[in-house]
């Protein structure tokens, strides 16, 4: 009849069912695995995917790892600022513990030959500290913290564990005042080491000392050594004065001044010794003024709060 149209068996129309799709799949699957595992038919297969799809997983990969390796830069760069910190707040440390003890070697050093030279003189010796400077812009003295009560007088030579420092002038019953060689009122007889040509040193006042009017043929020259000569009967023979500098002759070649580096530290480390002198002075021991007595009382009395 005109518009019958013909339809195929439902069997032919719905085609194979899900479940056996399923087992197709999962047996062809198994298949597969088994023929790759035993004789690597798909090696070939599995080389040419990962070549095609290696470039897309590193494009796909690229900001990940950008983002890993900023963050790990950035970690790195703080760690390495804390590190330098560290390392230059060490070194700093370091740097001063380093000059403190170099510092206190020098000063050991210093003790250990002050000691030395009290061995070697073998008289009695007194070692004193010195407070402070007095304030006096025309005279070099110092203020020592020993006085009359520990048996200080004036006159007593000064030393330290270089040579002589200067002289008892004035004394209180808890302080000294000591005016230094190179003061311009101070003298001291002495002599060379090289010959024994004797000779006076005096204070230049600005921290050398000085061989006046010597002969312009003196046989003394730039180096030598001057030394007490301890025809004075206060300072000992044989400490050392200072060394020669250099000289200079006035106009008619007849004189020549001799200029002296002072051998003592000056009490660079703030500790001398008191030396009884050979000859006891007579005199009795001038006391110190009034205002210099109340500065070392003063002073004094500081050092023992902070002690």
């Amino acid at each position: 009849m005109p518009g019958f149209e013909q339809q195929p068996p439902p069997l032919f129309k719905q085609g194979p069912a899900p479940l056996a799709l399923l087992i197709l799949y999962v047996c062809a699957s198994i298949s597969l695995l088994v023929l790759d595992d035993r004789f690597r038919y798909l090696e070939p297969l599995r080389g040419a995917v990962t070549e095609v799809v290696s470039p897309l997983k590193k494009v796909v990969q690229w900001p990940v790892i950008a983002l890993t390796t900023v963050d790990e830069y950035a970690v790195t760069l703080d760690q390495a600022r804390r590190d330098n910190a560290a390392l230059r707040q060490a070194r700093l440390m370091d740097a001063e513990k380093t000059q403190r003890l170099e510092v206190l070697e020098a000063e050991n050093q210093f003790l250990r030959k002050l000691l030395e030279t009290r061995r070697q003189l073998g008289a009695r010796v007194q070692p004193a500290s010195i407070l402070y400077s007095a304030r006096d812009p025309f005279n070099r003295r110092v203020i020592l913290d020993r006085g009359t009560d520990q048996g200080v007088i004036e006159g007593q030579p000064v030393v330290d564990d270089l040579g002589v420092v200067g002289q008892v002038t004035r004394v209180a019953p808890d302080f000294a005042e000591v005016t230094l060689l190179t003061d311009r009122n101070q003298s001291i007889p002495a002599q060379v080491v090289r010959n024994g040509l004797r000779t006076v040193v005096f204070g230049t006042g600005d921290g050398r000392l000085e061989m006046r009017y010597m002969s312009s043929n003196a046989d003394v020259q730039v180096g030598d050594w001057i030394v007490t000569s301890g025809i004075d009967g206060i300072y000992p023979r044989g400490l050392r004065v200072g060394k020669v500098e250099s000289l200079e002759s006035d106009a008619n070649g007849i004189f020549s001044r001799f200029i002296l580096t002072p051998a003592a530290g000056m009490g660079r480390y703030g500790e001398v010794l008191l030396l009884d002198p050979v000859t006891l002075p007579t005199d009795r021991p001038e006391t110190l003024d009034r205002k210099t007595e109340q500065q070392a009382t003063t002073f004094s009395k500081k050092k023992r709060k902070a002690q």
